[in-house]
């Protein structure tokens, strides 16, 4: 298993359409098979912080199966208007 982090800042004034993105795009992850879960928090401390994390199968599966999937491309324009607005985004190990 590996979880891809996706760190995004979004003006107050964006935040609701990227929720409603969000939401739309959660339920393409919710029918790719190698998804296993996800979650996006918001931070308590800087109101334009959130994080998106996803659990996928392995990153080969995320990468070469999801990515190439058909869904893949209502996913992509659902979130593509934030794009700029990440920070980070990278796959992590899970350790200890």
């Amino acid at each position: 298993m590996t979880v891809e982090y996706i760190r995004y800042r979004i003006a107050a004034e964006k935040q609701p359409a990227f929720l409603d993105a969000i939401r739309h795009a959660n339920q393409l992850l919710a029918a790719a098979p190698d998804c296993l879960s996800y979650q996006l928090s918001h931070c308590e401390e800087d109101a334009e912080l959130f994080i998106w994390r996803i659990e996928w199968t392995s990153v080969e599966r995320h990468l070469n199966g999801f990515r190439k999937s058909a869904e893949f491309g209502a996913f992509f324009q659902l979130v593509k208007p934030f794009y700029t607005s990440i920070q980070e985004m990278n796959h992590y190990a899970v350790v200890g």
